[in-house]
């Protein structure tokens, strides 16, 4: 399994305070002869809906050398996790966490758009002082 982001128990303590339930840390994805690990399986149960909603997020810290090579990985990885949920989950959404100083850099920049556009990335945007989920993107 691979090491935790640095911001792994962060972003599991602002799902929690959010009216997540954390059922998977890890959350396994099992493909062919591979495993894959996204940092989080969530569920939150919804009144109005029998099962409620599943998530998966994956959390990324950007603390690399170059914010743009920091972003084609968390990309990459994003949509190789997305492309086996489809598969195996297809009712689970995934989701990127990112703090909010990242998301206000390289996301809101015109290749973040543009990615975010193209590739259909849902976003959890956090606090890391707060411990707080500050917006979902999707």
């Amino acid at each position: 399994m691979p090491a935790k982001d640095s911001f792994h128990d962060i972003v599991k303590n602002a799902l929690i305070k959010d009216g997540w339930k954390i059922t998977h840390d890890p959350f396994t994805l099992t493909f062919g002869k591979r495993d894959l690990y996204v940092d989080f399986g969530a569920e939150r149960p919804i009144a109005a809906e029998k099962n409620g909603r599943k998530i998966a997020v994956e959390v990324k810290s950007f603390m690399g050398k170059s914010d743009m090579n920091d972003f084609k990985d968390a990309i990459g990885t994003y949509n190789v996790y997305q492309s086996i949920l489809r598969r195996t989950e297809p009712d689970r959404v995934l989701y990127l966490a990112v703090e909010k100083n990242i998301y206000d850099g390289i996301f809101t920049e015109e290749i973040g758009g543009a990615i975010l556009e193209d590739f259909s990335i849902h976003l959890v945007i956090f606090d890391e002082t707060e411990e707080a989920i500050l917006q979902w993107i999707n």
